[in-house]
């Protein structure tokens, strides 16, 4: 690649790594690049919002198991995306922000739009970093790929400087090594946890988010099958209480041996303390992370785990799929199942009339959708309503907004998951509140030709902190969490997309159906009761 500008060189480098879409928000600092992605056929998916372009990024790489790119401009471009990139660390999702930087030559002059950004970054992400040279530069690419990849996925930032964009080199090295290959886990230690496993009358195996629905090639599936115990993910901030698994907290509880595969003991697992965990269960921590690991036998205490080891997460569930043997404990399995799959049985005979529509209810319309859809994906955030909507609809492909907590990212998760599927039925449940954040995202699927159908429960209401001020403070306590019962279906009209308001439980069916049918994004808003997510305890 003779004379080339540092932008062809990380276009091309881009290319050759199988990359075909960046999701960008133009600004000064990335002109370079994206001239230099016309000739690379990278195709730019153009954001109305840096965060929401970091969010498909996130989307992209949880569905098509690469890395997505994100590419945003330097200075406030790069800050307004730094906040969803903890999404995706809190998710295990493979990305690789690319932003443009103020120029080397000028740096601690008051270049414009000069920023710390590599600092600014570090702590969201697995590393962070500025380019030094242009004939470094395909290597920068192919280290963040790496990274991005390998041990436990999640994102990783490069700064470019525009000057090294800008500027030409004579001779540029071939980079091919865009893979870590995995570390698996050792057959001593996979016999050894097996063992441990097969001596227990009440075993589960706890795994991390890169191993949900829709991720890993379903290698959560095949290790439940090989073993014949009971596999479960946890994803959800919600922890033991996530709405998605029904009543695990209760087998939780009662087992005897948990392997903990990719999934850290944090407060999604209340640290591993009894009661959330039995003080006698036996534990298997196996993490792609050095640290985590260390950090997870700090918390459990070094004497409540039996077995330890450090190695990829798919991975080594695979050695375990080989070496392993089916386990006569279908009583428990039952139970576990029968716990996950728990819902108040009242729930099939929720009618809410004429009144605003039951949660449920909607979350049993979007059911039938997926129901009757090939390869659907399911997508779900916000607060209280995204919880009532990952209890009722279940999808074999389902991204959510994941243990970090934060809010906002389904419209644009919705948008990455249509152009990574264009063939599948792509239904997106959000909260009032947080479609709030990337609502104009819309445009950007119009402009982009796919057409997701998101559907927003509208309670007038941020109602996740409203529950909180119920509980904690009382009702006569309660404020500024109020929002107004918009017509966000006007809003995507006025965009050049599908609207439709639903007041009836009735009218959902038919609304969804033809959100569904068309051929440009729909938004079907919801007027929903306002009510606490749900917890589940089955009577005994």
């Amino acid at each position: 690649m003779p004379n080339l500008r540092g932008a062809d060189i990380v276009a091309q480098t881009l290319a050759r790594a199988g990359v075909t879409h960046l999701f960008s928000l133009s600004g000064n600092h990335i002109m370079p690049l994206y001239d230099a992605a016309l000739d690379a056929n990278l195709a730019i998916v153009h954001t109305r919002h840096e965060n929401a372009a970091v969010h498909m990024a996130d989307a992209w790489g949880r569905l098509t198991h690469e890395p997505g790119i994100a590419l945003l401009t330097g200075g406030p471009g790069h800050a307004n995306g730094v906040g969803a990139l903890y999404t995706a660390l809190a998710s295990d999702s493979p990305l690789v922000l690319l932003s443009g930087h103020a120029p080397l030559r000028e740096l601690g002059k008051g270049s414009f739009q000069e920023m710390r950004q590599a600092e600014m970054a570090a702590p969201v992400v697995k590393a962070s970093w500025t380019a030094q040279r242009t004939d470094g530069l395909a290597e920068d690419i192919a280290r963040a790929l790496r990274i991005a990849r390998s041990g436990r996925p999640g994102p990783v930032h490069l700064s470019l400087p525009v000057d090294l964009l800008e500027a030409k080199v004579e001779t540029v090295r071939d980079v091919t090594h865009f893979h870590e290959p995995p570390r698996a886990l050792d057959a001593a230690t996979a016999d050894a946890v097996l063992a441990l496993l097969s001596q227990a009358q009440r075993p589960l195996v706890l795994a991390g988010a890169v191993m949900s629905n829709g991720r890993a090639s379903g290698i959560r599936e095949k290790l439940a099958e090989a073993l014949g115990l009971p596999v479960l993910c946890m994803e959800s901030p919600r922890g033991l209480n996530d709405p998605a698994l029904g009543a695990l907290a209760e087998v939780v509880s009662r087992a005897d041996a948990i392997v903990l595969l990719g999934k850290e003991p944090d407060f999604t697992l209340r640290f591993g303390q009894a009661p959330a965990i039995h003080a006698k269960c036996r534990l298997v921590v196996i993490d792609p992370d050095a640290i985590a690991l260390k950090r997870a036998l700090d918390v459990l205490g070094r004497e409540q785990v039996a077995l330890s080891a450090n190695a990829d997460t798919v991975a080594a569930a695979q050695v375990l799929i080989d070496r392993g043997r089916r386990m006569k404990i279908q009583a428990w399995r039952d139970d576990v199942e029968g716990a996950v799959r728990f819902r108040p049985p009242e729930w099939a005979q929720l009618d809410s009339g004429q009144g605003s529509v039951h949660p449920v209810e909607v979350g049993r319309a979007v059911q039938r959708v997926i129901d009757t859809s090939a390869d659907a994906v399911f997508v779900s955030d916000g607060g209280e309503f995204g919880q009532w909507a990952q209890a009722c609809v279940h999808a074999s492909t389902r991204i959510i907004n994941g243990q970090g907590g934060s809010i906002g990212s389904a419209i644009p998760f919705a948008i990455a998951a249509k152009l990574a599927r264009p063939d599948s039925t792509v239904i997106a449940t959000t909260g009032d509140g947080a479609c709030g954040f990337h609502l104009l995202e819309l445009e950007t699927a119009i402009r982009a030709g796919v057409a997701p159908v998101i559907v927003v429960g509208n309670d007038a209401c941020w109602n996740a902190e409203h529950q909180i001020q119920l509980r904690a403070y009382g009702k006569a306590r309660a404020h500024s969490t109020e929002l107004a019962p918009t017509r966000y279906d006007q809003v995507a009209a006025a965009l050049g997309a599908h609207g439709e308001l639903v007041t009836r439980a009735a009218d959902l069916p038919g609304a969804l159906a033809r959100a569904v049918a068309l051929r440009k994004p729909a938004l079907v808003n919801v007027m929903i009761q306002r009510l606490p997510a749900p917890t589940f305890t089955r009577s005994t």
